[in-house]
């Protein structure tokens, strides 16, 4: 069975129960692979204006991240219009929904923030600096579009930076 496929079935096609929330760039929904894994899908929008190409490069390139403080991504589906990303679930939703909550943001003392600061910082620095070369050129990523609702909390409330749509590589060197 493919990705694409076992996404839908996961997702329960999509349902409104599962979707966890909408973005520019689509919906994303819950689901749990028949192997008890749990999954965020994105369901991309038909609008997002990228080509096949484009979009395959740059999934090829998120692919290659591996770091604590980055949102794993397990995988990828383009079939006909239909364009989605795989990636891990992460149970605690986004850093904004503690800490623009009056009564969440109690839950976060100085050492748990602190401890989110500097997981972010790690994942930039990894992003920036410390991420794998692609084709034998030293490329960096910039995320381009940070903010608290693209930071998720694990479990234990360790920070993972996410949705990298809007994310652009560059040559040493280059600028913006």
């Amino acid at each position: 069975m493919s990705i694409c496929c076992d996404a839908v079935v996961a997702t329960d096609t999509y349902s409104q129960e599962n979707e966890l929330g909408r973005g520019g760039f689509g919906s994303v929904y819950k689901g749990m692979f028949s192997d008890g894994q749990e999954i965020a899908v994105k369901r991309l929008s038909n609008t997002s204006g990228e080509g096949d190409i484009e979009f395959k490069n740059e999934i090829m390139l998120l692919a290659k991240l591996r770091h604590r403080n980055l949102a794993r991504l397990l995988g990828f589906c383009i079939k006909g219009e239909e364009r989605l990303l795989v990636y891990e679930f992460i149970k605690n939703a986004s850093l904004d929904r503690f800490i623009f909550d009056l009564e969440k943001c109690q839950l976060l003392d100085w050492g748990m923030r602190y401890k989110m600061i500097e997981g972010v910082a790690r994942g930039l620095l990894y992003l920036h600096e410390d991420s794998p070369p692609s084709m034998h050129r030293c490329q960096r990523i910039i995320h381009r579009d940070l903010k608290a609702s693209k930071i998720l909390l694990d479990q234990e409330m360790n920070p993972k930076i996410a949705d990298f749509g809007l994310a652009k590589v560059f040559e040493i060197g280059q600028t913006m």
